[in-house]
């Protein structure tokens, strides 16, 4: 009898990666002896238990893997890429770029580790006041004006015109002005004590869920609105699109590109630890 040998898998509680770990979650793949365990916390909580090397696999922040590097391989599967969009700058009102940079209000972020701080600091200068809040209150500090500024992303990046909010700038229209790139915001990583065979069997199963889901898009996307945060249905079927597609099948030669040039970019500015980024699978 061969082995089982227990992987935990850390992971959003949000519809795009419910949808892309939905074959994994109910067992649609032969594992070969692995058994995935699923963990569910908010991205900024996974980036801190990465710090640590707590799990095994683990979605974590483009920004926070310049900081995970040494422990973890990043995958070439299970990117979250915003292409010419991501996550947004939203107020009540009366604020646009050239007023924030001028006035400088505390703006309400997801995380420090998140890939959305770490764009808006390449966007605003790494100086500028933000309060940590967590990503599904953020919504909520702006329309209690608890804060003028909020830096939102998730589901919330759909739904907030309907809360009477506007839309300062949108980060990743900015970045591909910038670089005419897409924003890597979000990756999946292993670690590497695991040893290579591990973690390459891993990287085609996490490539294999992918394809499941998509090739199968009703079904995943079924187990995937249970994540949706009262987001209509078919939002909750443009927000998975936006973010999970070909570029989380693999992240291709521009993919990659665009990593590399987000945390070279960050590291040419002290942001993050200059590092040469590979991938795996």
């Amino acid at each position: 009898m061969t082995a089982t040998q227990t992987i935990r898998v850390g992971h959003s509680p949000d519809s795009d990666d419910a949808f892309m770990f939905y074959a994994l979650t109910h067992d649609k793949l032969d594992t070969g002896g692995l058994k995935f365990v699923h963990q569910l916390e908010d991205i900024e909580t996974l980036n801190r238990r990465a710090l640590n090397g707590e799990l095994e696999v683990s979605a974590v922040s483009i920004h926070a893997f310049a900081h995970l590097a040494d422990k973890y391989a990043l995958l070439a599967s299970g990117c979250s890429m915003g292409d010419r969009y991501g996550p947004k700058l939203i107020t009540l009102g009366g604020w646009d770029l050239d007023r924030l940079r001028r006035d400088r209000p505390t703006i309400a972020i997801p995380g420090t580790l998140t890939t959305a701080y770490l764009t808006l600091q390449l966007c605003l200068g790494k100086d500028h006041p933000v309060q940590v809040v967590p990503f599904d209150q953020i919504i909520e500090a702006v329309l209690e004006r608890r804060v003028d500024v909020g830096l939102i992303i998730h589901e919330g990046q759909l739904y907030y015109p309907d809360k009477g909010l506007k839309q300062i700038v949108d980060l990743g229209q900015w970045w591909f002005g910038e670089t005419g790139l897409p924003l890597p915001l979000g990756g999946n990583v292993v670690r590497k004590d695991l040893g290579d065979a591990t973690v390459n069997r891993i990287a085609a199963l996490l490539k294999q869920s992918i394809q499941y889901a998509l090739a199968n898009r009703e079904e995943a996307l079924a187990y995937a609105l249970t994540y949706a945060r009262d987001l209509e249905p078919a939002l909750a079927d443009q927000f998975v699109g936006m973010y999970v597609n070909d570029w989380t099948v693999d992240y291709g030669p521009k993919g990659r590109e665009a990593v590399r040039t987000l945390l070279g970019r960050a590291a040419a500015t002290g942001l993050v630890p200059a590092l040469e980024v590979a991938f795996v699978g």
